[in-house]
């Protein structure tokens, strides 16, 4: 482990001398090589499905691992969009003369040496491979085993290409041991690493942040809930709310609790319930909802629980107020939403609920380092510090302070 660290760390002084132009270049042909080479890509994807579906993984689950030839060409969109990105490095963020002349400049720079952690997709390997790189960072990752031989195929599709462009393969690679010894030593290594993403569940997120030396950025569990405002145009919120839920439901922005004000229940419900019916999702209600629809029983552990799966929770709550409480208890600060015509609830719900992204009137799918306009992301972070929400090139660098003097000294 620490040989093998050692060569990521010796790979960012090579990678820290690059121009942006060379990094963007690089970035094209890995999009190129992904969409030559996918036919591999697919053969090793087919291995990983095989073992999932015998492994009895939920249909959420397989299609979060799933690749096709349309999954390998958005891959292959973002490392280009993330390409045509403004280059991260070397920007002045702010600039200052002091009365005695010295000149300060905040940089920024790379953080370093990047340790990935995250399970099920396979392009997650791809997208935070191309982010790290373009913002002048050596990535180390470790997938899931359920993907493990889609994550190596992809990985050295990219390796060859920066062996192509003259640069050290060590610049990406995919953990040597990847079992949970191997990733609790990772944690541990300071001296090599300079930071830690684990996106994953919550077993995983848990046993990083309890083990690490490593700083750590986590991308938590994805607990995203909507409300229901009394004043909601209710043909719009149903779209936004199949949405939220139906779409994707396996991964981290899909919505898992609704929240219905209790003026408009007793109307709303049935819509709501005949809506989720067409799409077969599972409903569980608390106890006022079982008062008008006949679904499941919600126990007070569901609202806290990521489902990465078809199942709804839905809770009758009385006002704004009595929604952003829940929230504050229940959710994970991932992503939450209100869906309302009037403007003061509106601007009390994204005042009041302290989450990474907070919409009126759109769906929590949308938080997604892609549809933000980053190309992708590295992961959505649930941190206050160093960074939170999608985390782009930008969000993967530090700054530095430089220094222009002319013979000042301190007196």
């Amino acid at each position: 482990m620490q040989e093998y660290l050692q060569r990521a760390k010796a790979a960012c002084a090579e990678l820290s001398q690059t121009s942006g132009r060379l990094r963007n270049d690089t970035l094209l042909e890995m999009a190129k090589a992904l969409r030559s080479e996918h036919g591999a890509i697919l053969e090793a994807n087919a291995k990983d499905m095989e073992y999932a579906r015998g492994a009895g993984l939920s249909s959420a689950m397989l299609d979060r691992l799933l690749l096709d030839e349309k999954r390998i060409n958005a891959m292959a969109e973002s490392i280009e969009t993330i390409a045509s990105l403004r280059d991260p490095l070397g920007r002045t963020i702010e600039g200052w003369t002091l009365p005695n002349g010295l000149n300060i400049q905040k940089v920024s720079i790379p953080i370093g040496v990047v340790g990935v952690i995250y399970e099920s997709r396979p392009n997650v390997t791809s997208d935070t491979a191309a982010l790290c790189f373009k913002s002048g960072n050596v990535a180390v990752l470790k997938g899931g085993k359920e993907a493990v031989n889609s994550n190596f195929a992809i990985a050295d599709i990219l390796r060859g290409v920066l062996e192509q462009s003259g640069l050290s393969k060590d610049i990406i690679s995919m953990l040597p041991d990847s079992s949970r010894e191997g990733v609790m030593k990772l944690v541990k290594m300071d001296k090599f690493v300079d930071l830690i993403i684990p996106r994953g569940g919550e077993s995983l997120i848990r046993s990083v942040c309890d083990n690490a030396t490593v700083p750590v950025v986590k991308h938590d569990k994805g607990v995203c809930n909507i409300y229901l405002d009394e004043s909601a145009d209710i043909g719009s919120a149903l779209k936004i709310l199949v949405n939220a839920k139906v779409q994707r439901p396996g991964v981290c922005n899909s919505m898992e609790t609704l929240l219905v004000d209790t003026a408009i229940a007793k109307t709303a419900l049935p819509l709501i319930k005949s809506e989720f019916e067409k799409h077969s999702t599972k409903l569980k209600g608390c106890v006022q909802t079982l008062a008008v629809i006949g679904v499941e029983a919600a126990s007070e552990e569901d609202f806290y629980v990521e489902y990465a799966d078809n199942i709804l929770n839905i809770k009758v709550v009385n006002g704004v107020e009595a929604a952003t409480a829940h929230i504050a208890k229940y959710g994970s600060g991932h992503s939450d939403a209100i869906i309302t015509e009037n403007y003061k609830n509106a601007e009390f719900f994204l005042n009041a609920v302290d989450s990474a992204c907070v919409y009126v009137n759109a769906s929590t799918r949308f938080t997604d380092g892609g549809e933000f306009g980053f190309g992708a992301e590295v992961g959505i972070s649930t941190n206050k510090l160093h960074s939170r929400g999608p985390m782009g090139v930008n969000d993967l660098t530090t700054y530095k302070y430089k220094i222009l003097g002319n013979g000042q000294i301190r007196e």
